[in-house]
């Protein structure tokens, strides 16, 4: 089995998503020891957003493509290379601006390749990715899960279940830590409650 484990807090260790990713990825290395793990920091090795050089390093044939356009090049096709192989992703994603980090985001735009995570036919998209499962650890300094008053701007959740979807990957499941800067009460209780939930949810990896 292949897990793909995914940083993107620019917090590092006060990171709270972070803490409770490596907490995940915990669960399933002792449920499952022979799991192969890889890891990608995006805020310590962040991938480049896309730009015009990218895509101009794409049309360019390769004995033809610059050194700098060719790393461009490896780096995107690596981090879709290593998506593609893992059986399970887990992305620990905190909302900023109600959305998620733009080095996630960047991470992201080089998934989405027709071709590899989805394709267009007559009936519309479909996606090629299917068959993985996504653990999304969502760190929020708000409430925005349902029924709260700020639900209709949660953009994180929304967009994360969206775009996986949109590869053709259907079981995703969120562990939330919310109202973290409400107060340190609720901090130390959204902290617990989410480590809760990971406890209970240990049949992920069985």
């Amino acid at each position: 089995m292949q897990l793909l484990h995914i940083d993107s807090s620019i917090l590092g260790d006060g990171s709270i998503s972070r803490s409770l990713s490596a907490a995940v990825v915990a669960e399933w290395r002792r449920q499952a020891p022979d799991v192969a793990v890889t890891y990608r920091d995006l805020a310590a090795e962040p991938i480049a957003h896309l730009s015009s050089a990218h895509f101009a390093a794409r049309a360019t044939e390769a004995a033809k493509r610059s050194a700098e356009q060719q790393a461009e090049i490896d780096a995107s096709d690596r981090a879709l290379a290593e998506f593609l192989a893992a059986d399970v992703v887990v992305i620990g994603a905190p909302m900023y601006n109600f959305s998620i980090p733009s080095q996630l985001k960047a991470w992201i735009d080089r998934l989405a390749v027709a071709g590899k995570t989805f394709r267009y036919t007559e009936k519309g998209p479909e996606g090629l990715a299917g068959g993985k499962k996504v653990i999304v650890v969502s760190s929020r300094g708000g409430v925005y899960s349902a029924g709260s008053p700020l639900e209709a701007i949660d953009h994180q959740e929304r967009y994360l279940r969206s775009i996986f979807g949109f590869f053709g990957i259907s079981d995703v499941e969120f562990v939330r830590a919310e109202g973290v800067n409400l107060s340190p009460e609720h901090k130390e209780q959204a902290i617990s409650a989410a480590r809760r939930s990971i406890a209970e949810n240990a049949a992920w990896a069985a």
